[in-house]
């Protein structure tokens, strides 16, 4: 399944990179563990932190830049059908696979190659802080955290270089378009809502799990944003010891939901590319994103309250 196009260049340097540079663990590990800030644990705590507790309009800012770049991609990626690079070129290794606990060689667990969700998802986020903060060093970091994840990603053997190349650019355009776009809408619910609509037509199409979980939490993060600025209205935090909390709970709760969500279900039918699974999946991550961007957050208040009444007696 799938199809296998590249330069001549591309399998020969991924080769050279891994054989004279990656043989040993410790070089598999480092480049393992900078390709973390571009997967899903840190866009959660990161978009957890700047929403929660930083600033949540710029938390809202990367959110909607990121969730709907995490559309794109896949969509994308189920029009091309690029394999990965170690399906068809045997020096190559997959030094680190997408879904650890599934084969290698599962298209529907590893998803298609072109272009990198890794490198689109730095690219938009990290470009997105320093694009909203307009601070020098911040803006340093960013470039170096962008470069270093889209490397990582074809040393580690999962990714073409022109896969990571395609996927700044994917995530650098929805940086610059969206903000753009959303500008040209007087109401936020109708931007969202033409959002939606023009990412539903991959249900059509796509066959890898991860279009249906960015589906789910653009259709969450986006109606957890509508009803948290009409009745939550929470506000941030600069206390050490609440931003510590505020990020344990959420993620515990991102993390939990989600495993609770899918304690109805057989493992099998999870895992199966069929409608059903798809949308089961959508409606989990939709469930979750909704819950920790509205809901959750309506405890926040109410301990504030309980302790300004408790200092007031």
């Amino acid at each position: 399944m799938g199809n296998t196009f590249y330069f001549a260049w591309e399998p020969e340097l991924m080769h050279w990179l891994q054989a004279n540079l990656f043989q040993s663990d410790i070089m598999v590990a480092v480049a393992s563990f900078i390709t973390l800030f571009g997967e899903e644990i840190a866009m959660v705590v990161i978009l957890g932190f700047v929403y929660w507790c930083y600033n949540k309009q710029m938390g809202i800012y990367l959110a909607t830049n990121f969730c709907m770049v995490g559309i794109w991609n896949p969509m994308i990626k189920n029009v091309f059908m690029r394999r990965r690079p170690y399906f068809d070129n045997p020096n190559v290794a997959c030094l680190k696979p997408v879904e650890s606990g599934a084969d290698i060689y599962d298209i529907n667990a590893q998803g298609f190659s072109f272009p990198s969700g890794h490198s689109s998802n730095s690219a938009v986020v990290y470009g997105s802080i320093a694009r909203f903060m307009k601070k020098r060093g911040v803006t340093i970091v960013a470039a170096v955290l962008i470069l270093l994840v889209g490397v990582s990603r074809f040393c580690l053997g999962v990714h073409y270089p022109t896969d990571v190349l395609c996927g700044w650019l994917l995530g650098l355009f929805g940086l610059f378009f969206l903000p753009w776009l959303q500008s040209k809408f007087s109401t936020k619910w109708v931007f969202y809502l033409v959002m939606i609509l023009i990412s539903l037509p991959g249900c059509f199409y796509c066959k890898t799990t991860d279009y249906y979980t960015a589906l789910g939490m653009t259709i969450g993060f986006f109606a957890g944003n509508l009803v948290e600025e009409k009745y939550v209205r929470f506000e941030n935090t600069k206390n050490a010891g609440k931003i510590l909390l505020r990020l344990l709970f959420g993620g515990a709760i991102y993390f939990g939901l989600n495993t609770l969500l899918k304690m109805p279900f057989d493992s099998e039918f999870l895992a199966s590319a069929t409608a059903g699974a798809y949308a089961v999946r959508v409606v989990r991550y939709a469930v979750v994103l909704f819950v920790i961007v509205a809901v959750y957050p309506m405890a926040f208040d109410r301990f504030g309250k309980k302790k300004e009444k408790e200092a007031e007696r």
